[in-house]
């Protein structure tokens, strides 16, 4: 009878040296190394339309527009994620020791694959929200004609 053997966890800092030098995004889950799968085409289009108009609208005003390719660290969790789309009021802050990933985003959006749609909702929304600079999280349905908006209230 064979068993099977869960792959070691590895640090955070063992992750960053592999994702540095890795041609592949991961995320990293407490410990864990997931490969992040491709987007559809659709999924780009509507990342880059997106993240395009509100790169548009907030210009001159004290907010950076990130696609994609920002990590973001959740301390709290023990996540190194990319969200579609990231939005930064004021200065970025930086994880410790880092001037490649970021602490602050108050706007997050995901663009809902078949693949990824329990974890974005449920997981990856409860981890967002322990971030203190967190206020708001778009979910985009890339199959139909539907957007859910969560906000941060008192």
């Amino acid at each position: 009878m064979t068993q099977a053997i869960a792959p070691p966890k590895v640090t955070p800092e063992e992750y960053l040296d592999r994702e540095i030098q890795s041609e592949n995004r991961h995320e990293y889950i407490n410990g864990e190394i997931i490969p992040m799968t491709g987007g559809t085409p659709n999924h780009n289009k509507i990342s880059l339309n997106f993240a395009s108009s509100l790169n548009f609208a907030l210009k001159r005003k004290p907010y950076q527009v990130f696609m994609a390719d920002q990590r973001l660290w959740i301390g709290d969790r023990q996540i190194y994620t990319y969200p579609d789309i990231a939005i930064v009021k004021g200065e970025l802050i930086y994880q410790e020791g880092r001037k490649d990933t970021i602490i602050n985003p108050c706007l997050i959006a995901e663009v809902l694959s078949k693949s990824t749609r329990s974890y974005d909702k449920d997981e990856k929304f409860a981890a967002y929200r322990s971030l203190p600079s967190f206020c708001e999280y778009l979910l985009i349905d890339q199959y139909s004609f539907h957007v859910e908006q969560y906000s941060k209230t008192e």
